[in-house]
């Protein structure tokens, strides 16, 4: 069975966009994954099928009513296993755990947002994860569901030509990705850094650890922050289980 995308928006026509080509298009056409929009428009109100109001307290915009919000979710029949994802930008970070999270199950379910967001009382009301993709503003929440099922899609078995290129990318275990290099070794005067020609994997791989640990520490203080307090964890686990192992050799001494 296919890894199922589900996505309530006002303008279905921008799906599945960009990912109907490249790697995630050939999935899409094998059947690796499915793309299902439901229109929200679809589930308006009256003559001109409004779906938003104007905000209780007052203020600019307008709110899409938690009535047609509904109504455009219980449409689409989804697997109730299925998580319901809400793209804005008070949501919580989406993460590359959470990415893992959704590929690895039976699909994933986003809405849209437009105008000011959706009533409050149909996200807590339905268990609708809000999430975010960056501390910005986007006209609506289309563009952001794109970069989360780009993000899910490329997980998915057999689309991505080498697995270990998953492996080795920014995020996978915690630190941004080390820096990569092609031909020409001298382009405009620079060179490949001499170790990545030598053959030495060893040498390479210690040399791109440190390359992403020291990226990691400069750009994004807080993954490193988080990745030094798994490694310490880490440590503190081997160092505990070594010492029970000891002991339990030393009850297995005879007197």
């Amino acid at each position: 069975m296919s890894w199922q995308a589900t996505v309530v928006t006002l303008f279905p026509e921008m799906f599945p966009g960009p990912l109907g080509q490249s790697l995630a298009g050939r999935a899409l056409e094998n059947g690796v994954w499915s793309c299902r929009t439901e229109d929200l428009r679809e589930h308006g109100l009256g003559r001109h099928r409004a779906v938003d109001d104007t905000p209780f307290g007052g203020g600019a915009g307008m709110v899409i009513r938690p009535d047609v919000a509904d109504a455009a979710l219980a449409a689409t029949q989804a697997d109730a296993t299925i998580p319901c994802v809400y793209l804005t930008p008070r949501g919580r970070p989406l993460t590359q755990a959470d990415v893992r999270r959704y590929a690895a199950g039976p699909g994933v379910m986003l809405l849209c947002g437009r105008f000011e967001g959706v009533d409050e009382r149909f996200l807590q009301a339905r268990g609708v994860e809000q999430v975010s993709i960056g501390d910005y503003v986007l006209s609506g929440g289309e563009t952001a569901a794109l970069v989360l099922l780009d993000a899910c899609v490329r997980l998915l078995p057999g689309v991505m030509g080498s697995e270990q290129s998953g492996v080795e990318e920014s995020f996978s275990d915690g630190l941004l990705e080390y820096p990569h290099y092609t031909r020409p070794a001298v382009w405009d005067g620079h060179e490949v850094p001499e170790v990545l020609l030598s053959g030495n994997h060893a040498a390479i791989a210690q040399w791109r650890q440190a390359k992403a640990e020291e990226t990691t520490r400069e750009r994004r203080p807080d993954l490193w922050s988080a990745w030094l307090a798994r490694k310490n964890e880490n440590r503190t686990a081997a160092v505990g289980g070594a010492a029970q192992a000891d002991l339990r050799g030393l009850r297995r001494i005879p007197t």
